[in-house]
């Protein structure tokens, strides 16, 4: 099984790790490529970088599509391009939001969102509402951490991080501490062991999801909304991605 995991940020080096944690988490006979696009913002964190996000994203599917790839990852907490990515696939994509969201469900009756920025906590709320977990979801929390501050050796962020998902247990009442942001991959098992209760990362939750499904024979279904995208012209800046 092939599963193509899409940092849509442009921070190689942070694809780097999401790509090794991914990789960690599958199956043996799965193998795990980690890419970033070569155009878009270097980290996502307003509404603007999400949009402009977007197509880098969706021209590493459409190679993915050219590759045979099986299964994908969305590697980025506001799920960007989700529903135009499951447009363009064969097989099943998933956004790290709703997979450790999800995922989070199945440890108890309420988690804690421990995000970067407090500009991006709605983003998060509209996420958990769509998928049908804003019930479960206690609380929304931001560390006012840059993503590109969790790339850099010398930042603070892991102990910040693991301090505010500390107080969510505290606080909220939590049995499960979701990572808000794909570039926190790497700290799921240090911090659980440290505050004693499940930490969800997406990256890896959404990686062995989208195995269950392969392995399953199961992909979005490409009747009425997500069928492939009508064939029509793409101008400037877009016209490689116009549809033949």
């Amino acid at each position: 099984m092939r599963i193509l995991v899409v940092n849509p940020n442009t921070t190689a080096s942070m694809t780097e790790r999401i790509g090794a944690c991914a990789q960690a988490a599958a199956s043996e006979g799965t193998t795990v490529r980690a890419v970033n696009p070569g155009m878009g913002p270097a980290s996502i964190e307003s509404h603007y970088d999400e949009a402009l996000a977007v197509p880098g994203l969706l021209a590493e599917i459409a190679r993915g599509e050219a590759d045979g790839v099986d299964g994908y990852v969305v590697a980025c907490f506001g799920d960007p391009g989700l529903d135009a990515a499951r447009e363009l696939a064969t097989g099943p994509v998933v956004g790290i939001a709703e997979a450790a969201m999800r995922t989070a469900t199945y440890l108890g009756r309420g988690f804690s969102v421990v995000t970067t920025l407090g500009r991006t906590c709605g983003r998060a709320w509209d996420l958990a509402e769509r998928y049908g977990v804003q019930r479960f979801c206690r609380a929304v929390r931001a560390c006012e951490i840059p993503v590109l501050d969790l790339d850099d050796p010398g930042s603070d962020a892991r102990g910040v991080i693991t301090e505010e998902c500390r107080r969510a247990v505290a606080e909220d009442g939590s049995d499960a501490i979701v990572l808000g942001c794909a570039g926190m991959a790497d700290l799921c098992t240090d911090i659980s062991a440290r505050i004693g209760v499940p930490v969800v990362d997406g990256v890896t939750a959404a990686t062995r999801t989208v195995e269950s499904l392969v392995a399953l024979g199961l992909r979005t279904g490409a009747r009425g909304e997500f069928a492939a995208p009508r064939p029509k012209t793409y101008t400037g800046l877009l016209r490689d991605f116009t549809i033949a």
